[in-house]
This record gives structure tokens, sequence and C-alpha cells, in this order.
């Protein structure tokens, strides 16, 4: 291919927006004679490394704008450690399926079980998923700045518009009544309209005390829960076993410290005097 046909490949691809194609028409097409592809194979070529590129770009500029703690997935999900959690509901939740029914997940349990990193696990970026994550102490206090500065219902807009609204630590902060309107308000309008996983260290009937009014609690739960899974995880804290792991080994190395060498050569001993 002559240098001017290339220079003019590059200035319509650019033209275009074809910015892979500008910078990579040179590559691609060695690629195509290496392979002896067909015109349409050719074609095929450009189009899914455009494609890809796009997607790509798509992608990070969702995580990156998703407000997402981590970026780990359910095959980072120490399932083992929690034997009593639904394996198979959360790799059916990882399907998505929640999301284009426009229903809820709820993720019930004691701090440390796991329910945030499954809750991230089920962001579905990935899939072409608008994305927010946030906790709900945040979401609150933006949501009463917006109110304080008059711009209440944009910031309320905000929240309605991802396809999958991720609230995070819902009970470990009380809510005044106001704040709890504001709950509602925004549990309300996502309705039947868009997904929320909620991650909860308090039962349901708990929720009463955290939103300060039980009316307003029942309300919200009559909505959030219509159409919505519930995955309780009521296992050992992960942050708390490396804890534990690191207490017994220093435990075990003190004993181990205070004998002498002739109790470690006994076969049987019954450990130290206090």
């Amino acid at each position: 291919m002559s240098s001017l046909t290339t220079d003019r490949i590059r200035e319509t691809a650019s033209k275009l927006g074809l910015t892979h194609l500008d910078e990579a028409v040179t590559e691609l097409v060695d690629r195509a004679e290496t392979a002896q592809m067909g015109y349409l194979d050719f074609v095929d070529l450009l189009l899914a490394e455009e494609l890809g590129l796009r997607e790509g770009r798509r992608f990070r500029n969702a995580l990156k704008l998703s407000g997402l703690p981590h970026h780990k997935t359910l095959d980072e999900f120490d399932f083992a450690f929690q034997p009593d959690l639904d394996v198979r509901k959360v790799r059916d939740l990882a399907t998505l399926e929640f999301v284009r029914a426009k229903s809820n997940v709820a993720l019930l349990g004691p701090p440390g079980v796991g329910k945030t990193m499954i809750a991230v696990a089920l962001a579905a970026c990935q899939a072409g998923f608008s994305i927010y994550f946030t906790t709900l102490d945040d979401l609150v206090r933006k949501l009463r700045t917006a109110e304080a500065t008059g711009r209440f219902n944009r910031q309320l807009a905000a929240f309605l518009r991802p396809a999958v609204l991720v609230c995070d630590e819902v009970g470990y902060l009380p809510l005044d009544r106001t704040e709890a309107n504001m709950v509602f308000q925004l549990v309300s309008r996502r309705y039947e309209r868009g997904s929320m996983i909620i991650t909860s260290n308090k039962s349901f009937t708990e929720w009463g005390g955290v939103l300060g009014d039980d009316v307003l609690a029942t309300a919200i739960l009559d909505r959030l829960l219509h159409h919505c899974d519930v995955l309780p995880i009521n296992g050992p804290s992960y942050r708390l076993k490396d804890r534990f792991d690191l207490v017994t080994a220093l435990v075990t190395a003190k004993v181990l410290k205070g004998l002498t060498a002739e109790d470690l050569r006994r076969p049987h001993h019954a450990g130290t005097s206090a």
C-alpha cells in the first residue's frame, strides 16, 4: 500500500473518529496480508479492533465514574469462608437479570462478612449498565447539601440516573426524619425504574430505629422489597479472621518461647503453668 494511500486512510479515519484505524492501519494491513485475509475478513478485522478499543475505553470511564471502592470480582470472593451463603443465588444474580428486570438486591449481615465485596462484584459496568456506588451517609449528606443550596431535585435526579445504585452501609449511622424522607423519595422514584443494591448490618425489623420513623421505614421497605432478592450473610468476619490468625500465631510463639528444650523433647506436654 502506497504512503499516499496510507496517509489518505489515516486522514479519513481521523475525521470519522476511528482513532485506532488512524494509528494502526499499517499494522492491520500487515496482519491481513500475513493471514491472507479476504476483503470481508479484513473489514471485519478493522471493525472488531475499533469496537474493542471503544468498549475498553467505555468500560474504564464507567469504572471511573461509578465511585466503586475496588474492582474485585466474584472469582476473588472466598465462598468457602461463608458456607451458609447461597452461592447459586449469587451466581444467578451475576447474570444481571435483576438489572434488566429493574429489581433490587439486599445483602444483610454483620460487619466484615463480605456484603460490600459482593455488591461491588455484582456491579454491572462490564455489561454496559451505568453504576453508581455510595454509602447511605454520603448519599444523605449530598442530598442535604443540595437542599440547602436549592439543588435538591438536581441531586436527586443524579441518583436516579444510573441503572444500578449501590447503597452501602445502611444502618451504620441513624438518620433523622428529614433524612429518612429524602431516602424515601429516592427509593420511591427508583421503584420499578432502576435497580438498587443495598448492604446493611441491620435486619429489616430494625430499620424503623435506623430511619427514625417506623411509618417511613415501612413505606421504604414496601417499595424496596416488592421486587428484591435478599441474601443474608451470617458467617465470620474476613477482617477479624486475619486478626485471629495473628493473635494465634503470637500466642503460639509466646508459649513456645517459654518452653525449655527438655519440654520440647517430651512426647506430651500439658502446657505451661500460670
